[in-house]
């Protein structure tokens, strides 16, 4: 780790289980078909469908020791001779003279027979079986003309607006502003997402959608329309995956509108938009899961690690879909798709896992009010500005976050911090691992002050430091 990035942990410190709200584990969801970050280590929960099977026996009502009643032998007498024709009369629709319409029958002497009352019993079971059959084939007809739901003309045409606040609305208003971005370069090809954000062609995404491209490759925003244009990075932060590309040749492009994350609550409703799998325009919705969630997500290439402070979301997320917009259902921006949780990759889909697994419902956007702050710098400036304290940090034992070398002349130093000391909440926000505090001091700008509680008591507080960021 370097000593002004507070995102990489010691690398000779030991990893400490994570708990509470521990750094969730990530995987790109974007660039699918090109070089991907390499993932970190872990093994990968699996999965198995549960099997059925049919459960048959035998019916001993009709073994081979039961009298056929239908049988012209009848049942057996218990002196093993055949009694003729006992039920039910022989010949029941033949010619006046027979059983049934001549002549009564003789008699048959009565026996006590349980074999013959039974086939008795199992007759009249059946010819009640049969009549109910009957009934129901009587009933279940129709006494009317058939109708056919072809014959039927088509409803009208809809017309009108979608109904505010419902996804269709969302779509309609969001998806002019959706770009499809086709990336190629030295480490190979793929595609992902972006979103315009001003007229003249400034588009938001992802650092690691673009990044293939960055050292003299080629970008190609698709629109909506179709339209196609060439763009070039104006700016890229790896330690925040945020990346700014400006397209030319275009006009009458739309900006989206852009919301706010920091009163995004769990359980409201959002809708991802992007081209997962190259299927530009895909709409899918959800609910916002949970926020402020650590996530590492490998990132580019080097010591600087992507930790995000994430919202989390279940709506549906796929490679490609990476530097699309999470929108409220007012149409606002209030996140950019970045991650994925893949269980085919081990401990959080980290890159290439990503690419190749697919959504389970969990997925992560980088809250619009960071991307926001980090675009604006960089239109402005050309390069990011990465948000710091000036210290190593670990997970500590008991939890928290343990600091270890202190950089000279950092915040962290200024405000009295000192190696060791291990912090355990943020202002209001608990810390309970080290990955939790780099994505709290990174979502926070420059120049911020925070109060910073530690293990033993004491309250520090901090003002936060700005460094540019070196892109690799």
């Amino acid at each position: 780790m370097t000593e002004n990035d507070p995102s990489t942990h010691d690398p000779a410190a030991p990893r400490q289980p994570e708990t509470g709200q521990q750094a969730a584990q990530g995987g790109w969801a974007g660039n699918p078909y090109g070089e991907q970050a390499k993932p970190e280590s872990g093994g990968a929960p699996q999965y198995s469908e549960p099997s059925y099977h049919a459960v048959t026996g035998a019916d001993p009502s009709y073994g081979a020791q039961n009298a056929n009643p239908w049988s012209a032998q009848g049942a057996q007498l218990p002196s093993g001779q055949t009694q003729q024709s006992v039920y039910p009369p022989a010949n029941p629709y033949g010619a006046p003279g027979t059983a049934a319409y001549g002549t009564p029958a003789p008699p048959q002497p009565k026996r006590s027979s349980g074999k013959l009352l039974a086939g008795v019993a199992l007759v009249a079971l059946l010819v009640g079986g049969i009549a109910g059959g009957a009934v129901g084939y009587l009933t279940g007809g129709s006494s009317g003309p058939s109708s056919n739901a072809l014959d039927a003309p088509k409803p009208a045409q809809q017309t009108g607006n979608a109904p505010a606040g419902s996804v269709e609305a969302v779509a309609q208003k969001l998806s002019p502003s959706v770009v499809e971005l086709q990336v190629s370069g030295q480490q190979g090809a793929g595609e992902g997402s972006g979103f315009v954000i001003s007229t003249d062609g400034y588009i938001l995404t992802n650092n690691h959608v673009v990044e293939v491209a960055a050292n003299g490759g080629q970008i190609q925003a698709v629109l909506q329309d179709g339209r196609k244009a060439a763009a070039k990075v104006v700016g890229r932060d790896p330690t925040t995956d945020i990346a700014v590309v400006k397209v030319t040749g275009v006009n009458n492009l739309t900006p989206v509108e852009l919301g706010r994350s920091d009163d995004l609550r769990v359980g409201q409703s959002v809708v991802a938009i992007g081209s997962p799998f190259e299927l530009a325009g895909t709409v899918t919705s959800g609910i916002v899961s949970s926020l402020h969630r650590p996530v590492r997500a490998g990132g580019s290439t080097g010591d600087q690690t992507t930790v995000m402070d994430a919202v989390q979301t279940d709506a549906a997320i796929n490679p490609g879909n990476s530097g699309g917009p999470l929108a409220n259902m007012a149409g606002q921006v209030i996140g950019i798709n970045s991650a994925i949780y893949s269980p085919q990759s081990g401990q959080g889909g980290q890159g290439q896992g990503a690419s190749e697994g697919g959504n389970v419902g969990i997925g992560f956007a980088i809250p619009i009010d960071q991307a926001r702050r980090t675009a604006d710098t960089i239109i402005k400036t050309g390069q990011a500005v990465q948000t710091y304290i000036g210290a190593q940090v670990k997970d500590a034992p008991q939890g928290g976050a343990q600091l270890g070398a202190i950089t000279a002349g950092s915040p962290a130093e200024k405000a009295g911090l000192k190696e060791g000391d291990v912090v355990t909440k943020i202002d209001d926000r608990t810390i309970d691992s080290a990955d939790t505090l780099v994505a709290a001091v990174r979502t926070r700008a420059p120049d911020e002050k925070a109060t910073f509680t530690l293990a033993d008591g004491r309250t520090v507080e901090v003002t936060l430091g700005g460094q540019p960021v070196q892109p690799n």
